[in-house]
């Protein structure tokens, strides 16, 4: 049953100015920083890339605080009668990089272009229609939508000028930086715009570069060719933290590492095999020796200390757990090795390197499993998740997504485990668990959410559909003379107005 809003719920969401929003005067040293990010970005088109919202290029209608509440930015409050017809009141006095005043009609311009372009935030936003006049835009939801005004949260919903030209390389949004120059794979470079509605930033300019190898990255800050390093190397902890010019930062973060199987292999249609891969898989190494300590053991895909969390029933793991699993999917087993009609299993596992842990894990995995007879090819794959998605030529991946990037679980459960997901590499169309998280979309009332969620949970924990490794930390080295850098657990705002440098 739709359960339906009664009142006008109008989150003047506290005031409307957001808390980074001072009336600092325009900084006037030229001062400049370096950030090297450990992701390349092939384009800056906010409604295909993150980047320009962490670059500080562009701003969402809402979003994430640290305490993973949401809260305003370009929108100033919300509200709905009945969870399915909303209406944002659009922040005044913020204008376009271009000069351009923000309104409503612009806001509606830059959501239908993001729906237009990219179907993942079609597919999260399921707007109905759109109707804007001044500062106030009407937004209908195809279906009630409790939940709409945090997905309003992605770096795909960000709002742009779209009257401005090539927006995949000089995007015009409305935050404290504007484009100056963007090489595909390589870097952004952006400069303060003196009009940011926030207060004008701190430094004048700033580059945001790209680089996949961790070790480079951190020869970079230690030459002076950087001043932030995002996800520096692990094994180079002792190193860091013994150099007084350096600040290194520990945050736990919103991701969960996992291994993935392809259900749309024979194999892993067998809930018993995805299991003796989940007994299979060495947890305690991945977090202690390849990450350095710099992780918290994974039970599920959220990390401890969510209200929906289950209480998961303690696994036994290890080679003998696993052959037992393997025995139960109908595979022989015959002195500690599997085998099936005769023949040992081939595998084929596919990662990437941009995380350095993953190649190091498959390593490890590739290894466990050949001392029980499985062979475990590994392929290095580029546009990883494209891949995933469109490939189905692999039977084991290894993937690190946000799980709760917006304070709810719906949106994971969603992109992850519904048919069209665009997180749902695994390939699931479990009907009952369609149901479930169809059901939980249309559920307002916060206790029953939970505890759908917290069934939802063991669900997917009984058919195991990816096996959860660690929540990993995100790690952040910087030079002494950077100020006010905040390692964000969203890992969605990086280049602020407050950022600065002695």
């Amino acid at each position: 049953m739709i359960l339906v809003l009664c009142t006008v719920l109008f989150v003047s969401a506290c005031s409307s100015t957001p808390k980074d929003a001072t009336t600092q005067p325009a900084a006037t040293k030229d001062k400049e920083v370096t950030f090297l990010f450990n992701f390349a970005s092939q384009t800056i088109d906010p409604h295909q890339d993150y980047t320009p919202l962490r670059a500080g290029v562009t701003e969402t209608l809402v979003k994430l605080g640290e305490d993973l509440q949401i809260e305003p930015w370009l929108a100033e409050k919300w509200g709905t009668t009945d969870g399915q017809h909303w209406t944002f009141e659009i922040k005044k006095n913020v204008t376009f990089q271009d000069g351009r005043a923000l309104d409503a009609e612009a806001v509606k311009q830059s959501l239908e272009r993001a729906i237009q372009v990219n179907p993942g935030v079609e597919q999260v936003l399921n707007i109905k229609e759109m109707s804007a006049s001044g500062q106030t835009l009407n937004i209908t939801t195809v279906q009630p939508f409790p939940q709409f005004p945090s997905e309003l949260v992605h770096p795909n919903a960000s709002i742009l000028d779209v009257n401005a030209a090539d927006p995949d390389k000089t995007p015009v949004g409305t935050g404290p930086f504007k484009v100056t120059s963007f090489t595909a794979g390589s870097s952004l470079k952006v400069e303060r715009y003196d009009e940011y509605w926030g207060g004008a930033a701190k430094l004048s300019r700033a580059s945001f570069n790209f680089n996949e190898d961790a070790s480079a990255r951190l020869s970079a800050l230690m030459s002076g060719d950087a001043d932030i390093v995002y996800r520096p190397p692990t094994e180079s902890l002792e190193t860091m933290k013994s150099d007084s010019t350096l600040h290194l930062e520990s945050v736990t973060s919103l991701r969960t590492h996992e291994l993935i199987f392809n259900t749309n292999q024979p194999e892993f249609k067998d809930k018993y095999m995805r299991k003796a891969f989940d007994a299979l898989v060495n947890r305690e190494e991945l977090k202690d020796v390849i990450m350095g300590g710099q992780a918290t053991l994974a039970t599920g895909p959220f990390m401890p200390g969510f209200s929906f969390m289950p209480s998961y029933e303690v696994k036994t793991t290890g080679t003998e757990a696993a052959l037992a699993w393997f025995e139960k999917a109908g595979y022989q087993v015959e002195q500690g090795k599997v085998s099936k009609n005769g023949k040992p299993l081939s595998l084929k596992l596919v990662t990437y390197t941009s995380r350095a842990e993953f190649p190091l894990f498959a390593q490890v995995l590739q290894a466990q499993a050949k001392e029980i007879g499985i062979q475990i090819t590994i392929e290095f794959v580029d546009n990883y998740e494209d891949y995933l998605l469109t490939k189905d030529d692999w039977d084991l991946g290894t993937y690190s997504p946000l799980i709760a990037p917006r304070g709810d679980a719906s949106y994971f459960l969603n992109v992850a485990f519904k048919p069209d997901g665009t997180l749902n590499f695994g390939k699931i169309n479990d009907l009952q668990l369609n149901k479930l998280i169809d059901q939980l979309d249309q559920m307002v009332d916060t206790d029953k959410r939970n505890e759908l969620i917290e069934k939802i949970l063991m669900h997917i924990d009984e058919e195991t559909y990816y096996s959860y490794l660690v929540h990993p930390n995100t790690l952040v080295v910087y030079k002494d003379r950077v100020k006010n850098w905040v390692t964000s657990k969203s890992e969605y705002y990086m280049l602020t107005n407050q950022l600065d440098v002695e």
